[in-house]
């Protein structure tokens, strides 16, 4: 398309930095016996659903797309089998590299057919999926308020604080 307008996709996502924020007000103060709570014992815990998040996030953008670093490889392995439990600066930390490194390509990306409908192709497990940059983009954002909501309601259930999530 010749005449496409490069509008940053940070000004199509204006407001998700906003949930970021919401979702670091809500990790930074929990204390270690705080991050083991749950909504049932089948569910997964307040660290487990903020180590989740973060996961997911890395796990999308590095594996994926190929975006960021060693850190944020080591990042989206924390849903594995065996890793963690992690303590509130970590989760504090892996929240904040994630987010840099999606902000960091939202705001190198446009909002154009042409880099929305960029295709990614991942092996995984044998099989190969293909992915728009825009299904990526909208299932990790969907994918953070689903368990933003899921830790806003455990916070709440144990009437801690949990800021608009």
């Amino acid at each position: 398309m010749s005449n496409e307008q490069a509008i940053s996709l940070t000004e199509v996502y204006k407001g998700w930095d906003i949930y970021q924020n919401h979702l670091l007000q809500a990790t930074q103060p929990l204390t270690a016996e705080q991050l083991k709570l749950r909504a049932a014992p089948h569910l997964r815990s307040i660290g487990e659903l903020i180590t989740h998040i973060v996961a997911c996030r890395a796990a999308w953008y590095h594996f994926v797309m190929g975006e960021g670093d060693l850190e944020a490889k080591q990042i989206a392995d924390w849903d594995q089998e065996g890793q963690g439990p992690f303590t509130t600066a970590e989760l504090t930390h892996g929240l904040e590299v994630t987010w840099e490194t999606l902000w960091s390509c939202l705001g190198r990306w446009t909002a154009t057919p042409s880099d929305l409908e960029h295709i990614y192709t991942w092996e995984h497990e044998g099989k190969t999926h293909t992915y728009t940059r825009q299904y990526i983009i909208w299932h990790v954002i969907e994918h953070d308020m689903h368990h933003g909501g899921e830790l806003g309601f455990v916070l709440g259930m144990h009437h801690l604080a949990a800021p608009d999530l």
